[in-house]
């Protein structure tokens, strides 16, 4: 797939799967998933992934950023943040956090020299 311009191209057309789900009614947590090594070296690589971009993506404070790490032996990140309000909760509008991965497609990564 040809890169969307020559600052490099979106992490949802490099990753094979990004999704969300509760880690319990407190948390939801993020896999990032890569089915080609070169593709998670080159994201990994880039440090495109790591806490500050993930909360400023969010709009969640630092401290709200509990997990955020490569896993080599699966090709994937993992990321776990606390939710805004816990799953069911009146002001939920995600009971199971099954939604809340599209922030992360739109992160940039550069394009490799």
């Amino acid at each position: 797939m040809a890169p969307l311009s020559n600052q490099g191209e979106t992490l949802d057309r490099i990753a094979k799967v990004i999704r969300s789900k509760n880690a319990g009614p407190f948390e939801i947590t993020f896999d990032v998933m890569f089915d080609d090594a070169a593709a998670y070296r080159r994201v990994k690589d880039s440090g495109v992934i790591e806490p500050t971009r993930i909360a400023a993506a969010y709009r969640i404070p630092l401290a709200d950023i509990l997990v955020c790490k490569p896993f080599d032996a699966a090709l994937a990140f993992k990321i776990t943040i606390r939710r805004p309000v816990s799953s069911g909760d009146l002001m939920d509008n995600d009971v199971y956090g099954c939604q809340q991965h599209v922030p992360l497609t739109g992160i940039l990564v550069p394009a490799v020299s």
